[in-house]
């Protein structure tokens, strides 16, 4: 008997893919939800280039490397940021997003990043790279997933890429031979994989394998969010709870045994 043998059919399924790809990408569980959140990006996208709000937030998100340059795209990326995180419903909302793949791969008592991040590649731009790598490396536990949603479709090099789980170790134990990223990337890129994801799935996918992006060669503009889940009770690494990760789900019966003292006052 193994773990899994408490699962649902689905749920074991689920949980396979996951273990045997890195990756799993599924139908958004708050599909009005993210159209709220996708809304909200175009509306303050719009609000910082001092331009109306469209009634195609799609499209507006899309194509928008033909109203800014590659120069002002980070002034961009932070008003749309801090904008999203501010709003209260946001975090709730994206969390909701993925509720169900978290609790079956992640668990039901669960932290949460503290603020979902947003990247913005536009066509042909180097500027918004991020080098082959593993978010463990980095200080992350590997006891965290990320949840990856893009607001636009993405595919080919206006996705991602990811490393199979059955090569990664392989791969790391190369890395002592190599002089740099780019050359860790011709090393794995035979056997990485960009991941095409439509607007209206998500992704959750494990953050030790080495993924990164490279220039977006497709016509559109790559807009992702990318939030940090992880189990309550896991360890965790240089990232820490009530600092980088805050509480979202705690069971009564945890938040009793977290409280209770023994006789002398002793916790148990």
């Amino acid at each position: 008997m193994t773990d899994t043998d408490f699962l649902h059919a689905d749920e074991q399924a689920l949980a396979q893919r996951f273990i045997d790809d890195g990756f799993v990408t599924t139908p958004a569980d708050d599909r009005a939800g993210l159209d709220r959140i996708q809304r909200r990006a175009a509306e303050l996208a719009a609000d910082y280039l001092k331009l109306p709000h469209s009634n195609d937030p799609y499209a507006m998100l899309d194509t928008i490397h033909t109203r800014v340059s590659v120069d002002d795209l980070n002034g961009l990326r932070l008003h749309v940021f801090n904008g999203l995180n501010a709003e209260p419903w946001f975090r709730p909302t994206y969390f909701r997003l993925a509720r169900s793949t978290i609790e079956t791969i992640v668990g039901n008592e669960l932290c949460m990043q503290r603020r979902v991040n947003l990247s913005i590649q536009l066509p042909g731009d180097s500027s918004s790279l991020l080098a082959t790598h593993s978010d463990v490396w980095s200080g992350d536990s590997p006891f965290e997933v990320g949840v990856w949603v893009p607001l636009v479709d993405v595919r080919r090099t206006k996705s991602m890429y990811l490393l199979p789980p059955s090569l990664n170790g392989e791969m790391q134990d190369r890395m002592a031979s190599l002089r740099s990223a780019e050359e860790l990337y011709k090393t794995i890129k035979p056997h990485a994989t960009f991941i095409e994801i439509p607007y209206g799935y998500v992704m959750l996918f494990n953050q030790t394998l080495m993924h990164g992006n490279r220039v977006n060669e497709e016509a559109g503009t790559r807009w992702s969010m990318n939030c940090r889940f992880k189990s309550i009770m896991s360890p965790y690494a240089d990232k820490r709870f009530g600092e980088f990760f805050e509480p979202i789900l705690l069971r009564p019966a945890t938040r009793v045994g977290m409280q209770y003292k023994l006789p002398g006052g002793f916790h148990g």
